[in-house]
């Protein structure tokens, strides 16, 4: 089984083995992992199966976490699932990885189990302190394909609680972030139904993250997500904040994408001063 994170790779060195031509775009793709290239040193390419905009997240957080956060500390964290399903009766059409026609129950009790790995993983990683050791401890948890994908699934849970907590304020006339009125203008998803079934269903099964996802994602970790979009070299959009205006005691993960579908990660950051 091969991880679903590659090793360190020379992040120039990558970009010369995957553009080759002299086209506009191998061009622009070149500048933009120059760029990229003056602030980290490396590149870690990550598994392209649709879920790669949560691996490549979690993978970060996790990989620099040195505490557990506060959402996760919370006494009635892992009651989530039970709360959420006596009140909304369709998170039954949740569709867990390969599972599916779950009855309400065992749906809520395996969602609380994927969160209580969640914590776990998070907080024993957090506790290891030499860098090299957290980063063994990162690698090996992104090899157990069964446990990863229970984390995802999660992570997915998370952001769908966000999401109705998002669709609630606004009803309610409290104040909510922009993207929450973006994410409910769609066709697709009007409310929390149509979003977790139209789209967090279909994340890692026909779909990944769109734009306005990653968002969503941000606040459902209380995390900034930094992103490197190549492809918009040489615009505002080139390096783009999910939320955008992030709060600041928010810990920061840095992603690098070519097209906003698939996600790698920028490794080792580069010493501003050599000595």
């Amino acid at each position: 089984y091969k991880p679903s994170i590659a090793p360190e790779m020379d992040i120039m060195e990558y970009c010369i083995k995957e553009w080759r031509g002299n086209t506009p775009v191998a061009k622009k793709m070149k500048k933009g992992y120059e760029a990229v290239s003056q602030k980290f040193a490396s590149i870690r390419r990550v598994r392209g199966d649709n879920y790669c905009a949560l691996r490549a997240t979690l993978f970060q957080a996790l990989s620099q976490a040195t505490q557990l956060p506060s959402w996760l500390q919370s006494e009635d964290f892992t009651m989530l699932p039970g709360k959420l399903l006596s009140k909304y009766d369709w998170i039954k059409q949740w569709q867990l990885k390969q599972k599916l026609g779950r009855k309400a129950g065992e749906i809520s009790d395996e969602i609380k189990e994927y969160l209580m790995l969640l914590r776990k993983k998070w907080k024993n990683i957090s506790e290891i302190k030499a860098p090299n050791e957290k980063q063994d401890a990162c690698d090996e948890l992104f090899k157990n394909e069964e446990e990863e994908y229970r984390l995802y699934e999660a992570l997915k849970f998370l952001m769908l609680n966000t999401a109705i907590e998002l669709y609630n304020d606004d009803k309610n006339g409290r104040r909510v972030p922009v993207f929450s009125w973006l994410l409910f203008a769609r066709d697709t998803s009007s409310n929390p139904f149509q979003l977790m079934h139209n789209h967090l269903n279909q994340i890692g099964h026909s779909g990944g993250l769109e734009q306005v996802e990653m968002f969503l994602l941000a606040y459902a970790l209380q995390y900034t997500i930094q992103v490197y979009r190549l492809y918009k070299y040489n615009t505002d959009e080139f390096i783009t904040l999910y939320p955008n205006d992030p709060k600041e005691d928010w810990p920061v993960v840095t992603l690098i994408t070519e097209d906003d579908r698939h996600y790698n990660i920028p490794v080792g950051m580069c010493q501003e001063t050599m000595l």
